[in-house]
């Protein structure tokens, strides 16, 4: 049976219907979910991807970079959130997923979690360290402050500085304390002090309000800047139980504005009254010094040296004297122990002079030179005995002596040695050698003998 084709979908048509059927349903858009992130990834491209569950069920997310980029938090796996957002079909991959719009934390505030995370972030980073804190000076001449210009913070401070320590020179650095661009700006003006020559001291605050608008001292720029200040900083932001990311930082903490002024500056009653205590106790002490020298003067006056200088003076004399001998003993007892360490040396460099020992060399040499000849005329001795010996041997085993007892040497036309009858030929020349001479012949005859000598 055929069948028709035309009824059979594709599979990118049957996704694209399920998707505009989930596009339109009011009921998929703009909804509000709870639940627990898992596997949570944030992409290169700052969108986030993760599962959203509960006990029974789960379903993918995405969380666009355009979407994201206001979160006060960080979100992680295994945190409770509350979502709103748009059900619609990824056609890739036939699944249906959220599109989240906005988040939150489930059960917390979302600043507060904001807050908690950078504190961690912060505080294993080092920025809370005591180690690296600035001790706050305790006669600043210039004094800075970065807050708004108008809000009652500055009032206060200004107020109580010159109060307290009208000497001080207040220089004020505006920021804005509260809204999307107060961190930056409270990271600029904390930057230009810096810049600024003289200055001793820094105060960084606002007055006190809800953690939305103490919120610009809770964000790591403003963090980052107090860390890089090179001059102390004091952090006055709100009231005395408010505590601010700031306030961790900083080299000093002030509960209050008010406070604030008080930790950066003396209070110049209790200056004036250090220095009036210090100078009663510089008079008295100069008093007290003053009639000690004048009683030790008085002792001196009446002592022994001064009322008989005389005396003293000739007992000097004469323990002088006694050193003169002494020095005089002493020098003619080292005088003697270097002339006698003097002729030592010499002795020892006549042993040790080049002459000597160049004499002793010549002796030496001398010496040996009778030793090579004595040796020398032993062994030609011995050699000449020898040689004799040898001579006496050869001549014994000479075949001329054998001559001298009738004995002669017979040779061949070509010189060769004839030893056997079988060597000549009759008609050959031969040349017999005798003891005083050679005899010239021609064989005439040969006559062999047998092994018995018989012919």
């Amino acid at each position: 049976m055929e069948q028709d084709q035309s009824r059979y979908l594709t599979v990118q048509a049957l996704t694209k219907y399920i998707k505009r059927k989930f596009d339109r349903d009011p009921h998929l858009s703009n909804i509000f979910v709870r639940g627990e992130i898992s596997n949570f990834k944030q992409h290169s491209s700052g969108h986030m991807y993760f599962t959203l569950k509960d006990e029974r069920a789960r379903i993918l997310s995405v969380m666009f970079s355009s979407n994201n980029q206001t979160l006060k938090f960080r979100p992680e796996s295994g945190m409770n959130v509350l979502i709103r957002g748009d059900i619609s079909v990824y056609e890739a991959g036939g699944q249906y997923q959220i599109y989240v719009k906005e988040m939150q934390p489930d059960g917390i505030g979302e600043l507060y979690l904001a807050y908690e995370q950078l504190k961690e972030k912060l505080e294993k980073a080092g920025y809370f360290d005591q180690s690296r804190k600035k001790m706050i000076p305790k006669f600043p001449a210039r004094i800075a402050v970065v807050t708004s210009p108008t809000g009652a913070a500055i009032r206060d401070i200004l107020t109580t500085i010159k109060r307290r320590y009208p000497i001080g020179e207040v220089l004020i650095f505006p920021a804005l304390v509260q809204g999307d661009r107060a961190a930056d700006s409270i990271a600029d003006a904390i930057k230009k002090a810096n810049e600024y020559e003289g200055i001793d001291v820094l105060i960084a605050g606002r007055g006190g309000g809800s953690i939305e608008e103490l919120w610009a001292f809770n964000e790591e720029v403003v963090a980052k800047a107090i860390v890089e200040s090179n001059i102390p900083l004091i952090s006055a932001v709100g009231h005395e139980t408010d505590f601010t990311i700031a306030d961790f930082v900083a080299d000093l903490r002030a509960p209050t504005p008010t406070a604030a002024g008080e930790m950066a500056v003396p209070h110049i009653d209790d200056l004036l009254e250090r220095i009036m205590n210090r100078k009663v106790r510089m008079i008295k002490s100069f008093k007290t010094k003053i009639q000690s020298e004048r009683n030790r003067l008085n002792s001196l006056s009446k002592s022994y040296a001064l009322r008989n200088p005389h005396t003293l003076y000739q007992q000097k004399v004469e323990h002088v004297d006694r050193l003169t001998d002494q020095l005089q003993k002493n020098i003619s007892l080292h005088v003697r122990q270097q002339k006698d360490t003097l002729t030592g040396l010499h002795s020892r460099l006549q042993r040790v002079h080049p002459s000597q020992i160049l004499k002793i060399q010549e002796e030496r040499v001398k010496f040996l030179q009778e030793q090579v000849e004595k040796q020398f005329k032993a062994v030609l001795k011995e050699k000449g005995h020898r040689f004799q010996s040898v001579i006496s041997t050869l001549h014994a085993l000479s075949p001329l002596k054998i001559m001298d007892r009738g004995y002669s040497l017979v040779y061949g036309s070509q010189g060769e040695l004839i030893k056997s009858s079988r060597q000549v030929a009759k008609g050959d020349k031969l040349d017999i050698n005798v003891k005083d001479g050679t005899i010239q012949c021609e064989v005439d005859s040969i006559k062999e003998r047998d092994e018995n000598g018989k012919s």
